[in-house]
């Protein structure tokens, strides 16, 4: 999961200025799923700015997700109405948004702040994933230690962890490895611990392309 978080009202009514009517553009995707940019979200932050801006026109919208072209231009209607647009989607939905309409001003009304997972008995979304390009979980346990280990080590635990904890913020948190050690050894995996895994110079080169895969492709036709 994409966990996005509302921008700071005070950064938002900054960034209307110059333009009196605006599109906030809600996400059913990610930002949705958490209540933050669905439509009841968009409706709400619709009332809340026109309450300190008066003299301001908005209208809303949202979309099933905000991070395919195809989507964006067939449910966004009549752009050229509004002076900008503000997307309540990540921070690829913001881009996807200005792509397809090069000539509006696109703004984020959220910040992107990490792929997480939900712990439901924690009540905490915890950060999981870097998208990185290599994954590397099936050696692991499912455990990334890229994205897991405060220092990101490829090669099990530094000398700093404590009886299971990282020394990185106090030993509060588990150390990746540790935990990456208990679930291959659980598993009989062993041998995958002791595994070399040489350093990562330059993971990949951004901004990375990825081929569609065949089966959404074909759904899109």
């Amino acid at each position: 999961m994409i966990v996005v978080r509302l921008k700071p009202l005070e950064e938002i009514k900054s960034m209307l200025e110059g333009y009196q009517k605006i599109l906030i553009v809600g996400c059913e995707g990610c930002s949705g799923v958490y209540e933050v940019g669905g439509t009841k979200q968009a409706e709400i932050l619709k009332e809340r700015l026109e309450r300190i801006e008066e003299k301001i026109s908005i209208k809303t919208i949202s979309v099933p997700r905000q991070c395919d072209n195809e989507i964006i231009a067939k449910w966004l209607h009549d752009i050229d109405e509004f002076d900008a647009i503000f997307s309540l989607g990540c921070g690829v939905g913001v881009q996807t948004i200005a792509d397809v309409y090069e000539d509006k001003p696109v703004f984020p009304l959220v910040n992107t702040e990490f792929i997480g997972m939900e712990d439901k008995k924690q009540e905490k979304l915890l950060e999981s994933c870097q998208a990185c390009g290599d994954c590397i979980l099936a050696e692991t346990g499912g455990i990334c230690p890229i994205t897991r280990c405060a220092k990101g080590l490829l090669n099990g635990p530094c000398g700093g962890q404590l009886n299971g904890k990282c020394e990185v913020g106090g030993y509060t948190r588990d150390c990746a490895w540790v935990l990456i050690w208990k679930r291959l050894k659980q598993r009989g995996r062993l041998d995958l611990f002791t595994k070399f895994r040489p350093f990562r110079v330059n993971r990949q080169h951004s901004p990375r392309e990825l081929k569609l895969p065949i089966s959404m492709s074909k759904s899109k036709g």
